[in-house]
C-alpha cells in the first residue's frame, strides 16, 4: 500500500482534497450556527427588554383604549354614580336617502313617539347631515336598521350615564352635548374627570348610595303626605364634615333633562335661603354659655306674658305663663326667654358667634350652587332678640347641619366636603364653642327628643337630640301666616355623636295623621324618627337601650311640659 500510494501521488492530493473540505464544511456549519444562536439570543434579549423596561408604557398603550373619555364618579363605597359608555346615535344623510321621506318619516315617529313625524320629515329633507337621534336605544338602533335605509348611519358616541338616575342629581349634576360638566360635582371635577392620566382611576364622593336612598325614600314620603311644595335633607358626619348624604325635591333625571327638570335644579340643601326658626335657639343658648352670660341653667326668666320691646311684642306659640329656665326653654320652644337671653348676651357676641359658623356667607362646600345668607342690615336691640329665635336671619339648611355638628362635636366647626375623606386625613377645623359647652348642649338637645317639642324623633336605642323649628315664610310687607318652613335639626347617637341629620318641608300642610298640625313636631320630627334606624345600622351605630346621655341633673329642672313649635 505504501509503494501504491507513492507510484499515485494524484490518490494522495484528492484525499488530501477531501479533508480539506470536509473540515471548511464543518467550519461553515459552526458559524451559521453561531450566528443562529447569536440572533435567537438577541431575539430573547430584545422580548426580555420590552417585558422588563417597556412594560408599563406597552401596558399603557393597550390599556389606553379602555380608558373612558370622561372619568366615573362613585360613592364612598365604590358604587358607580356616573360613567362614561359609548352609545348609540342614528345619524342621516339626506342626500342618500333612497325610499320615501314620508313614508320614513312616519316609520320614525312610530320608533320614537315622543317625537312629531313633520319634525322627522324636516331633517330627512335638510340640506345637511343630521342627528334623528342623539341618544338611543340598542331595541331603537336595531328597529331603525330594519328600515334597510342606506342614508342613515349609527355611529358610537361617549354619552355620560347616571346609573341611579335622579338618586344624587343635585350633588353630582350634569354634563351638556359635548360632554362638560355644567353642575355639581361635574363642573367641580371637570379638569380631574379630563385628564388623560387620571381619567382611568375613579373618583370617589362622600356619599353614600344606601344613605342616600333611604333620606330621599323618607323625604318623598313626608312631602307626599303633607302636600308640601319641596323637601330637603342631610345627613352629615360631625367629626369629618363629609356630607354622607344630601337630597333635595322635587328633583330630576340628569340622562334626560327636560324643561320640568330644568326648573328643579335649584338644591334645597346648598342654595335656598329660609329663616329657620327655633332650630337657632341652641345655638343662643351655646353662645351665652360661653360668653357667661348663661351660668346657672336654674335661672329663671319672665315667660308670664309677651315680651314688649321697641313697639313690637314677642310671644311664644304655646304660652306657659310663668318664670322659667333654660332648659324649660329649650324643652318647650320658648321664643320669650331665648329673646332674654339673646338681649343678655347683646350683638357684638351674638354676631361673632354666627360669624363663626360662616353664616355670613355662603356654605363652604365645592359646588357653586351655594345661596347666599341674608344678613341683617339694621342689627339693633330688636333684631338681635329675634334673631336669637332664628327670624330676621336666613341661612341654608347646610349651615344649620355644620352649625350642630359644631355644637355636639366637641366645639369644632369643619366646613362640609362632598369628597371622601381617608379615615387617616380628618380634616383640621377651629373652635367656635367650648368643649364643656357642648357637652352641655348635648345633654340639652337629648332633653328637648326626650320631653319636649323633639319628641316625635325619638328612635329606641338611638339617642337622637335635636331641635324643632316652624319659621313663617317672609313676603311683601310681612310674613304669609299660612306658609311655614317646618326644620328638624338632630344629631345620633348622643352619647357620642357620629352624624348629624337636618331635614326641611316647604309650606306642608295639617293632616289627620298630624293631628291637622303643620309645625315641625308634627311633619319633620318624624322623618327622623323613620330615617335614623334605616340608616344608623349602615353606618356603623346599632340601637343599644342601655346607653344614653346622663341627663339626671338637669331633668329636676323641668317642671311641666308641653307646647309644640
Amino acid at each position: 500500500m505504501t509503494a501504491f500510494a507513492a507510484t499515485n501521488p494524484t490518490r494522495m492530493r484528492l484525499g488530501e482534497y477531501g479533508g480539506h473540505v470536509g473540515t471548511a464544511t464543518y467550519q461553515r456549519l459552526m458559524i451559521l450556527a453561531l450566528i443562529f444562536t447569536a440572533a435567537v439570543l438577541l431575539i430573547v434579549l430584545r422580548l426580555g427588554s420590552f417585558a422588563i423596561f417597556e412594560n408599563q408604557k406597552s401596558y399603557s398603550a393597550i390599556s389606553s383604549a379602555y380608558v373612558p373619555e370622561r372619568g366615573d364618579i362613585v360613592d364612598r363605597n365604590g358604587i358607580p354614580l356616573a360613567r362614561t359608555i359609548a352609545a348609540y346615535a342614528i345619524w342621516v344623510k339626506p342626500d342618500e336617502i333612497r325610499g320615501d321621506k314620508r313614508q320614513l318619516a312616519n316609520q320614525l315617529q312610530a320608533i320614537f313617539p315622543d317625537e312629531p313625524a313633520g319634525e322627522f320629515y324636516a331633517k330627512l329633507t335638510g340640506k345637511r347631515p343630521t342627528y334623528l337621534r342623539r341618544r338611543a336605544l340598542p331595541r331603537e338602533v336595531s328597529e331603525v336598521h330594519a328600515l334597510g335605509e342606506i342614508g342613515i348611519e349609527f355611529p358610537r358616541e361617549p354619552e355620560r350615564l347616571y346609573p341611579e338616575y335622579d338618586l344624587a342629581a343635585h350633588v353630582l349634576g350634569f354634563t351638556d352635548m359635548s360632554g362638560h360638566g355644567r353642575m355639581g360635582m361635574e363642573r367641580v371635577l371637570e379638569k380631574r374627570l379630563t385628564d388623560p392620566n387620571l381619567r382611568g382611576e375613579p373618583v370617589a364622593l362622600s356619599i353614600d348610595s344606601r344613605v342616600q336612598g333611604a333620606l330621599r325614600n323618607e323625604l318623598m314620603r313626608a312631602m307626599t303626605s303633607t302636600h308640601a311644595i319641596g323637601a330637603a335633607g342631610v345627613v352629615l358626619d360631625a367629626n369629618t364634615g363629609e356630607i354622607v348624604a344630601l337630597s333635595s325635591l322635587p328633583s330630576f333625571n340628569p340622562n334626560k333633562l327636560d324643561a320640568e327638570g330644568v326648573k328643579n335644579q335649584a338644591n334645597g340643601v346648598t342654595q335656598s335661603v329660609y329663616e329657620l326658626g327655633s332650630t337657632f335657639k341652641p345655638i343662643t343658648v351655646a353662645a351665652a354659655l360661653d360668653a357667661g352670660t348663661v351660668r346657672d341653667l336654674s335661672r329663671r326668666y319672665d315667660a308670664t306674658a309677651p315680651l314688649k320691646i321697641a313697639g313690637f311684642k314677642i310671644h311664644d306659640d304655646h304660652p306657659m305663663g310663668r318664670w322659667i329656665n333654660v332648659p324649660e326653654a329649650l324643652v318647650n320652644s320658648s321664643n320669650i326667654v331665648t329673646a332674654r337671653i339673646a338681649d343678655d348676651l347683646g350683638r357684638e357676641r351674638m354676631e361673632k358667634t354666627l360669624r363663626s359658623l360662616d353664616f355670613d356667607k355662603r356654605p363652604e362646600i365645592e359646588i357653586a350652587e351655594k345661596g347666599l345668607p341674608i344678613w341683617p342690615k339694621d342689627w339693633g336691640r330688636l333684631t338681635n332678640m329675634t334673631i336669637g329665635y332664628g327670624h330676621g336671619i336666613a341661612v341654608t339648611p347646610l349651615h344649620l347641619a355644620t352649625a350642630y355638628a359644631s355644637l355636639v362635636n366637641g366645639g369644632i366647626y369643619r366646613p362640609s366636603t362632598l369628597l371622601k375623606v381617608d379615615a387617616d386625613k380628618e380634616p383640621k377645623g377651629r373652635r367656635v364653642f367650648s368643649a364643656a359647652t357642648s357637652a352641655r348642649m348635648r345633654q340639652l338637645l337629648r332633653m328637648i327628643v326626650l320631653d319636649g317639642t323633639g319628641r316625635n324623633a325619638d328612635a329606641e336605642g338611638f339617642r337622637i337630640g335635636g331641635k324643632t323649628g316652624s319659621a313663617e315664610k317672609p313676603r311683601a310687607g310681612g310674613y304669609a301666616h299660612n306658609s311655614l318652613v317646618s326644620t328638624f335639626a338632630a344629631a345620633f347617637p348622643m352619647d357620642n355623636p357620629q352624624y348629624v341629620v337636618v331635614v326641611s318641608l316647604d309650606e306642608p300642610q295639617g293632616t289627620a295623621a298630624t293631628s291637622f298640625q303643620r309645625t315641625a313636631g308634627w311633619v319633620a320630627a318624624p322623618i327622623v324618627k323613620r330615617l335614623v334606624p334605616r340608616i344608623g345600622p349602615m353606618l356603623g351605630v346599632l340601637p343599644d337601650t342601655g346607653r344614653d346621655v346622663d341627663v339626671s341633673e338637669l331633668m329636676p329642672l323641668l317642671w311641666r311640659n308641653g307646647g309644640d313649635h
